[in-house]
């Protein structure tokens, strides 16, 4: 059993910041690229920032520059610092992660429940 736990989001005024953590755990082999994907009301879901094993990140052109993603492998954690926030990032952000499971013989992708990231004066 793999679960994803994110946490850290909430409302925050544009040109504020805001962290979020997605944490895996449970029957762990190994865990390949984590990343971040948002969906806003009426949007289809769209890809944030990823990043591999080994560290290599990839963003969406519209959150390069503010945004950052990184990650701690010790603890199956994967981070967003969101900065300079805009109100065009109010989303539902999810992280979604490869994970290999303990017994399984292939890596399947895990979805976390999403977290509400609401930019508004």
């Amino acid at each position: 059993q793999v679960q994803l736990v994110e946490s850290g989001g909430g409302l925050v005024q544009p040109g504020g910041s805001l962290r979020l953590d997605c944490a895996a755990s449970g029957s762990i082999f190994s865990i390949y690229t984590m990343g971040w994907y948002r969906q806003a009301p009426g949007k289809q879901r769209e890809l944030v920032a990823d990043i591999t094993r080994d560290g290599t990140t990839d963003y969406a052109d519209f959150v390069k520059g503010r945004f950052t993603i990184s990650r701690d492998n010790a603890k199956n954690t994967v981070y967003l610092q969101m900065n300079s926030l805009k109100p065009e990032d109010t989303a539902v952000y999810y992280c979604k992660t490869n994970i290999h499971a303990s017994g399984k013989l292939l890596s399947l992708p895990y979805w976390g429940q999403g977290t509400q990231v609401t930019v508004s004066s």
